[in-house]
């Protein structure tokens, strides 16, 4: 079979070169990047997590060489019975050399298994921290990397990248050196028996150089494209079915039926292209090995026929030529492994190396229980720094006070909600809360004091109760029916089958949007944030939902900074300031009443859009 420098038939190979456009970093950009060179020092990157595990390893390394030992001695042992024992008749030696040879074989056994067992441990330990890290690692990440981020390529790395490196750290380095450690050793006893035999076996290793190397020009890129493959998969996979009621209702299912099987075509070409490589190499070592063996046996036979060398001498170095070859060929099959899990390691770590690029700062301090003034100082952002989105916002919130921020889409709104917990770092200026830079306060101390409803509410999978409780555990179930009765969803939870009970499914999809965006208030509430955050979290509810609501919501907001982003006039009437905002920067601000009869910007708003969506009654004050 004769490899071709060539690519998978899927032109979905040029599209993905066509579309590189991802930054040297990110995720998408190094899947593409199947031209890349493995970096052979991230194999050391593995040693904190080996040395915590050291004890088991370092017993693995024993009885790696232990075992080798025993291996080692069997052909010895063959030889000796033969030229010692079996040509002299000799039954009690041959018995006696039996017995050795039984002791040896049961050594072997007993040191492989618990070799195996040791490294399996370890290694599985190894993994275990790896995943814990990784899992860690994309919590503190920064909402950026999430923004440009494929969630698919992200799951691809954690679970198929992981399952890859699962053999290589369980048992593949460790059988990589007890191979080299037998190999020197079977050179090593080869010369003893024989310069003349060993020199002429060793006539073949130029030819398994030139087979590496030629298998080596071919192997990391075939393996490099077919984790790419993988994940590429993954992440059309997610997006396909986190989107399956837009593409259901737009009839969208034989395109991307046809659009998946020309994907999912790819990905079976590198996978059969990477295991053409891999399967290529061990019987190319076996043919080397057959012709080594020959070699050694005619002319083995023409010295024992002459009288220089003795058949039990033979005999067991053509049983060393074959151990000879075994390591080889353990070392070929594990190289491929290891070039596997070599692209798969750096893909792991180019996870771990991504920066967080928000971090406490090393002299930053817990922020006290806060009253809720904020203020936005000459504040610039942008998510790129070229294209700023607020331009020198100044804005002040007293504590207690409602302040709504309407305007047109890309004014700036959800970017000012984003900053007050950090998600994102402001360019320039300052973001202070009851004087307090949040830049200077760790990030936890600052965040549990926020709360944030969502216009799409997002559930986690598990018990109404638990959903309510998810922000603060230790809030009892009498609290928890508490702040359901407050926001209005208590009678609609006791009228489920299982009442707090009921477990939701994922996302919530077995809740309707209003009443899921009823549970997130009860959270919301139940947390007690001084600092509240509305990101158009009545948009999702019905004109009749929305007056149960409104009581609750008042009550969720008495006493508490709220910042608040809607459409609708009954949820921003009655704020204390109203901030209309415009290419990030603040147009007008006032009360509802001064904005109307300023007659500017909120009234032209107003007059659009507002006044259709009110509310019939003036909502009562919150109590």
């Amino acid at each position: 079979m004769i490899l071709r420098k060539s690519k998978p038939k899927s032109d979905l190979y040029d599209k993905l070169s066509a579309r590189r456009t991802w930054s040297e970093n990110s995720l998408a950009g190094s899947d593409e990047d199947i031209e890349g060179k493995f970096d052979w020092k991230l194999i050391g990157r593995f040693g904190p997590y080996v040395g915590q595990y050291k004890t088991a390893t370092i017993l693995s390394c024993v009885l790696v060489l232990l075992y080798t030992a025993f291996n080692l001695a069997n052909p010895y042992l063959i030889g000796v019975a033969i030229d010692s024992y079996i040509s002299h008749g000799d039954l009690v030696g041959l018995a006696w050399i039996s017995g050795v040879l039984l002791i040896v074989n049961v050594g072997m056994w007993q040191s492989q298994y618990w070799q195996i067992w040791s490294m399996s441990w370890a290694g599985q330990r190894i993994l275990y921290k790896i995943s814990a890290d990784m899992f860690e690692h994309l919590q503190r990440l920064s909402l950026s990397f999430y923004d440009h981020t494929q969630i698919g390529r992200v799951m691809s790395r954690l679970q198929s990248d992981i399952d890859v490196m699962e053999s290589m750290l369980s048992s593949g380095l460790l059988s990589m050196l007890g191979s080299l450690v037998a190999l020197v050793g079977i050179i090593g006893t080869m010369l003893a028996l024989s310069v003349r035999l060993a020199l002429l076996t060793f006539t073949v290793l130029p030819i398994m150089v030139i087979i590496a190397i030629f298998w080596q020009r071919y192997a990391q890129r075939s393996f490099r494209r077919t984790r790419a493959a993988i994940s590429l998969v993954n992440a059309t996979l997610q997006e396909n079915i986190s989107g399956m009621r837009v593409i259901q209702s737009l009839a969208r299912e034989d395109r991307n039926r046809d659009e998946f099987d020309e994907l999912n075509r790819y990905n079976l070409d590198t996978n059969l292209e990477s295991s053409q490589i891999a399967a290529l190499v061990l019987p190319l070592v076996e043919v080397v090995a057959a012709v080594a063996t020959a070699l050694a046996v005619v002319y083995g036979g023409w010295l024992v026929a002459h009288g220089q060398l003795q058949v039990g001498v033979l005999v067991a170095f053509t049983l060393y030529i074959n151990r000879f070859f075994d390591p080889i060929r353990d070392l070929s099959m594990l190289y491929t492994q290891l070039q596997r899990s070599g692209v798969a390691a750096e893909r792991i770590f180019q996870i771990l190396d991504v920066p967080i690029s928000i971090q406490d700062r090393e002299n930053a301090y817990v922020m006290p229980e806060v009253v809720g003034n904020v203020e936005f100082k000459n504040v610039v952002f942008g998510y790129k720094k070229e294209h700023p989105v607020l331009r020198g916002l100044n804005l002040t919130a007293q504590a207690g006070q409602t302040i709504a921020i309407v305007g047109p889409t890309g004014a700036g709104k959800s970017t000012i909600i984003s900053l007050l917990p950090r998600f994102y770092e402001v360019l320039d200026g300052a973001l202070l809360i009851d004087g307090h830079d949040i830049r200077e306060v760790k990030q936890q101390s600052l965040r549990r004091q926020i709360g944030i409803v969502l216009q799409e509410p997002f559930l986690f999978t598990g018990t109404i109760r638990e959903n309510i409780r998810y922000g603060r555990l230790d809030a009892s179930d009498a609290e928890v029916e508490e702040a359901a009765k407050v926001v209005g969803v208590h009678d609609l939870i006791i009228g489920m089958p299982d009442g707090y009970d009921t477990v939701i499914r994922e996302r919530g999809r077995n809740l309707s949007v209003g009443q899921r965006q009823l549970i997130s208030f009860a959270r919301a509430l139940l947390a007690d944030p001084r600092i509240l955050v509305l990101d158009e979290a009545t948009a999702s509810i019905d004109t009749f939902t929305e007056v149960l609501v409104q009581e609750g919501l008042r009550r969720l907001l008495y006493g508490r900074t709220a910042f608040v982003i809607a459409h609708r006039l009954s949820t921003i009437k009655n704020a204390d300031k109203i901030i209309v905002l415009q290419k990030g920067e603040i147009m007008e601000q006032g009360t509802h009443d001064e904005l109307l009869k300023a007659d500017g910007a909120y009234a032209s708003l107003y007059a659009m859009g507002f006044r259709h969506t009110d509310v019939k009654e003036t909502l009562p004050e919150a109590v």
